[in-house]
């Protein structure tokens, strides 16, 4: 049986190059880089030399860079750094996140709005995914000190305007922070161009190792660690560092910035043939997220009177494997707090499918695709009540 695997937001394998990068670091190059002889100063440099790779795919300074174990603590650390570095100075007790962001935003919010007496406003998106620059000048008192909004969406694929969002933000002296895991190596992400304040960046969608991420910050960003203990990472993060991950991070780095243009050309490529193939080829479907400002291989739909679950068993069953969502919230067996922003009816929401594209998928891949999923969803339409009631009314 064919196997096609479409859940690259989820997981990705670790690329052979990467692999063979990290490999001499769990055994032959095992020093600590803190260590003050000279295994471990060349450890040191290891570290410095893969900072830089990382900072060179996002248009940064090598010393902009603090590794994480994932984009989620580089959310937490962005959102929970700046509001505590916000209260030792004295500043003000109010952020602003969009309504679409990846929970590891949106908790580290609520954990703040809870914890420490902060005020949050969850700022609305339009029905594409969209937030409104208007509407998030209007949001801003002068009590804001952070606004996180996310740069790509990872169940509906939408881009958002960061640069213009940004700019509304600095203009009224406020730090902007941006979650770019779902685009840094599947679009241009430079944080000039983007005038961003601080930005997460993920390892494993890159192609690098899971337990891997980093965030960048601007000169001079003033963020409380969220992990207490020795000065690595220039005070910023205490721990031993995860020197293969580090390793294979910055491999991952560098192969996506010399091959990002011809990967989101692939991808984009197949994006289309499968988008145009399913709204072609299957009723009462709604694409869901910006049909054109998105990211280049994210296609999501959400099918009418089945269930998403459902369909990804039937699918599996195929050999074919996509998602429903967010990883972080798919076994909830809750409706999309995304989907629900953007205003899909709860009951359509219930049948969400994501796929998420790599170079490695071909077109045949989405050819088989399109012979398998109509079938499924024809099968499952044919046991739902909701839908021969539509049929018979």
């Amino acid at each position: 049986m064919r196997t096609v695997y479409l859940d690259h937001a989820a997981a990705t394998p670790v690329r052979k190059e990467v692999l063979e990068a990290m490999l001499p670091y769990f055994s032959d190059r095992f020093a600590n880089p803190s260590s003050v002889y000279d295994l471990g100063f060349k450890i040191k440099d290891v570290v410095d030399e893969q900072r830089a790779k990382v900072a060179d795919l996002i248009g940064a300074g090598p010393d902009q860079i603090v590794f994480t174990a994932s984009g989620a603590e580089a959310n937490n650390l962005a959102v929970k750094g700046m509001v505590l570095a916000s209260r030792n100075r004295g500043k003000g007790k109010h952020i602003i996140v969009s309504a679409i962001e990846h929970h590891s935003v949106l908790n580290s919010a609520r954990f703040v709005e809870r914890f420490y007496d902060t005020e949050v406003t969850f700022l609305p998106a339009n029905e594409y995914g969209l937030v409104d620059p208007d509407r998030l000048a209007k949001a801003i008192s002068p009590e804001t000190v952070l606004v996180s909004i996310m740069h790509g969406n990872n169940e509906i694929g939408t881009i958002e305007p960061i640069a213009e969002l940004a700019a509304v933000c600095h203009g009224k002296g406020v730090v902007f922070h941006t979650d770019a895991v779902a685009t840094t190596g599947s679009v241009l992400v430079d944080v000039k161009t983007l005038d961003v304040d601080l930005l997460s960046l993920s390892g494993p969608a890159l192609g690098g190792p899971k337990g891997t991420g980093a965030l960048y910050f601007r000169e001079k960003m003033r963020l409380v660690p969220l992990i207490h203990g020795g000065i690595q990472e220039s005070g910023r993060r205490a721990g031993t560092e995860n020197i293969p991950g580090i390793v294979g991070l910055g491999k991952a780095a560098e192969l996506a910035r010399l091959e990002l243009a011809s990967r989101a050309n692939h991808v984009r490529m197949l994006r289309d043939l499968l988008v145009s193939g399913i709204m072609g080829g299957i009723t009462d479907v709604l694409h869901t997220g910006h049909p054109e400002q998105r990211l280049p291989g994210h296609a999501s739909f959400c099918f009418e009177a089945i269930e998403g679950e459902a369909l990804l068993f039937m699918l599996s069953r195929d050999g074919i494997y996509a998602s429903t969502g967010s990883a972080c919230a798919s076994k909830a067996l809750k409706t999309s707090p995304v989907l629900v922003a953007i205003g899909v009816a709860p009951d359509l929401a219930q049948g969400s499918v994501v796929f998420t594209l790599s170079d490695g998928n071909s077109v045949e891949d989405v050819h088989y695709v399109l012979e398998k999923l109509p079938q499924a969803v024809e099968k499952l339409r044919s046991f739902s009540p909701i839908w021969r009631k539509k049929k018979a009314a």
